[in-house]
């Protein structure tokens, strides 16, 4: 927009009352201050007028005139009874209002039970909103109410609807023999699929050969999901709209129905299976000679595992090395190949982020057992090279053919963020080289290489993945800066994500054309990617946000019964209220100024630096720091520490 400084953007409201407007036409954001807000919650769609202009230095200041859309009208909240009147207070804090219930909307809800809310009327001149409760949810502390919570928080689509359901019985769930002839039979072959142990929908499965000339022969086949979800069928409608398949923990909200995801597309062992299978011919540098993409039949030899691939590997355990005593050399090929591709990868710079996952650890209550880092093992890793390698040839195959494709895009990071990335690294005794304008991922790749087993290698981590932009989904090919690749998609997931679906069809026709399609198809398909790449991009960012307020709880959960425990931790990260302390199992606390110490705490915006008014000790990011836990709050989703004093010697 941008007339007489009038801009449309997104309200993102703090928790206290204040907020930033975020405007496509404006790099920086627009700060609200609590009085000039008009009411917007947070996520609402506004009309934002500047107040005045101001330097480099300074944040832009502005006000809400309108609020054109609001973001949501069901709220998820805890239900507070007051006898003839109730509240509910919503579970996302930034929300900005908790929500008046009068007693005929009650719906039988009963005090400290978690329900949906449909707003009737919105907040004005600084007055409660209203609504009437539309769902009862149940107990707060009821068996894995606080998941279903996340669910309706956020629109997840648990349940399929009938007519999508109605599809999937007609799809039979055994491959049909008269298709079999026209596709390339490598039901002979050893092929395996390696997986997590309690994964359900197998997607792809791998096999190398060493060839006479040296070379090597990888074959990914991944499942041919496009032959059974027909475009504009409900069942295709369905999977556009959900986008991604959404993880809980042991819970999963599949993108298509289980008949699908774990069954007919799922490359289960010893089971006939349809693929489109990527077959590349890789020298002893890791680069592809030569490559065919075909539509294939499979039948899975083994079905492995990451851990029992990984003891294989490492020859001490007998056992399963026994067990699987015929295979032994395939996963050592395997394992030669993974480690060729790396060392290509390494010396072209794409980020080896070692940032570790939460491994969160649930009994059948739903309720925390034990939380720690997810361990992955080179096993991870043969997949891991072996599906971006994949990715890489069918990106590029299909960039020079022009068709109609989606791409996974990962931008350069902006100048600014990297400014503000080197004054942290200059603390810490690094600096990302390289012209700004035009930096190169090897810049990133070396300060990662230097920090490598040192104690503020995780820190340098976090910094740089922070400084990254975050990867979407684009119908024009702009390169993927973390992986430091030209040309990438993502083809080797069609069960859980949309993208890769399209992406099958696209393959489908060029094949059954022999890569002499329409203009008509081209022009066809462009449209739609545009708008399909659209579509995943925003349910993968839903499905993310998701995901991480599940962690969330979870933590918080677990935490609540460690209060007064001392732990060894990290500085993560410093923000002007405290310092975010991170734990040795992934758990992350806020340490507030006045629980740092004994005295007042300068915060300095410049460095990121907290400076003791009268000791002038300070803290940085990466500094370890001994805690206890103080407060942990599921409701909140937040974890409370303080430092914990040395203890003198008596």
């Amino acid at each position: 927009m941008g007339k007489e400084n009038l801009f449309e953007g997104t309200f993102r409201r703090n928790p206290k009352g204040f907020g930033f407007v975020k405007c496509e036409e404006l790099e920086e954001e627009i700060h609200i201050a609590s009085d000039k807000t008009l009411d917007a919650l947070n996520g609402d769609v506004v009309l934002v007028k500047l107040l005045k202009k101001e330097g480099k230095e300074k944040s832009k200041e502005g006000r809400i005139l309108k609020i054109l859309k609001h973001d949501k009208t069901t709220v998820v909240g805890t239900f507070q009874n007051s006898r003839n009147f109730g509240f509910v207070v919503p579970d996302d804090k930034k929300f900005g209002t908790d929500i008046f219930i009068s007693k005929k909307n009650f719906k039988n809800a009963k005090n400290d039970q978690k329900v949906v809310v449909q707003i009737t009327k919105f907040p004005i001149k600084n007055k409660n909103a209203e609504g009437k409760i539309i769902e009862v949810l149940g107990n707060k502390d009821e068996a894995w109410i606080d998941m279903l919570s996340v669910i309706k928080e956020f629109n997840l689509p648990y349940e399929f609807p009938k007519k999508v359901l109605g599809e999937v019985k007609n799809i039979r769930q055994e491959v049909e023999k008269k298709d079999i002839p026209n596709r390339r039979d490598f039901r002979q072959e050893e092929i395996f699929t390696i997986d997590g142990e309690d994964a359900k929908d197998l997607d792809d499965a791998v096999s190398v050969q060493k060839l006479k000339n040296g070379n090597y022969l990888l074959s990914v086949h991944i499942a041919d999901v496009s032959h059974y979800v027909k475009e504009g069928s409900n069942l295709d409608k369905e999977a556009l709209f959900r986008g991604t398949s959404v993880y809980m923990f042991n819970k999963v909200i599949p993108m298509l129905p289980k008949e699908l995801s774990n069954g007919i597309c799922s490359l289960n062992q010893g089971e006939d299976r349809f693929t489109i299978s990527c077959l590349m011919e890789i020298n002893n540098q890791g680069e592809v000679i030569s490559s065919d993409v075909v539509k294939g039949v499979i039948c899975v030899t083994r079905r492995m595992n990451y851990h029992d691939v990984a003891e294989i590997l490492q020859g001490e355990n007998q056992e399963i090395i026994k067990e699987y005593e015929p295979y032994v050399p395939h996963f050592k090929r395997m394992e030669e190949l993974a480690h060729i591709l790396k060392d290509r990868r390494d010396k072209e710079g794409t980020l080896n982020l070692d940032i570790p996952e939460s491994k969160i650890i649930l009994d059948e209550q739903g309720k925390v057992i034990s939380i720690g880092k997810y361990e992955l093992t080179f096993a991870n890793e043969i997949i891991e090279q072996f599906m971006l390698t994949a990715n890489e040839v069918i990106a590029e195959k299909f960039f020079w053919l022009e068709a109609p494709f989606i791409y996974r895009v990962h931008e350069v990071p902006d100048e600014d963020k990297i400014d503000e990335l080197n004054k942290f690294l200059f603390n810490l005794g690094y600096r990302i080289k390289g012209n700004k304008e035009n930096i190169h991922p090897k810049a990133f790749a070396e300060v990662l290489e230097q920090v490598k087993g040192k104690e503020e290698e995780k820190v340098v981590s976090n910094l740089l993945l922070r400084t990254l932009k975050v990867a979407r989904y684009e119908s024009s090919c702009n390169g993927h800066f973390g992986l430091a690749s030209k040309y990438y998609c993502h083809f080797t997931s069609p069960i859980r994500r949309y993208p890769d679906l399209f992406i099958h069809r696209v393959i489908s026709k060029y094949l059954k054309e022999g890569y002499n399609v329409s203009e008509q198809f081209k022009e066809q398909y462009s449209i739609l990617a545009t708008k399909d790449a659209e579509q995943s991009s925003e349910r993968e960012k839903i499905a993310t946000k998701a995901e991480r307020e599940a962690d969330a709880i979870k933590k918080a959960e677990y935490m609540q019964d460690k209060i007064g425990q001392i732990y060894d931790g990290i500085i993560s990260s410093i923000t002007s209220f405290g310092a975010f302390v991170e734990l040795e199992n992934t758990v992350e606390g806020l340490i507030r100024f006045d629980k740092l110490g004994k005295e007042y705490f300068d915060y300095d915006p410049e460095r990121k630096i907290l400076i003791g008014e009268k000791t002038k000790t300070t803290y940085k990011v990466g500094d370890k720091i001994k805690i206890k836990v103080i407060a942990a709050n599921k409701e909140l989703r937040q974890i409370d520490f303080e430092k914990q004093e040395e203890e003198e010697n008596l």
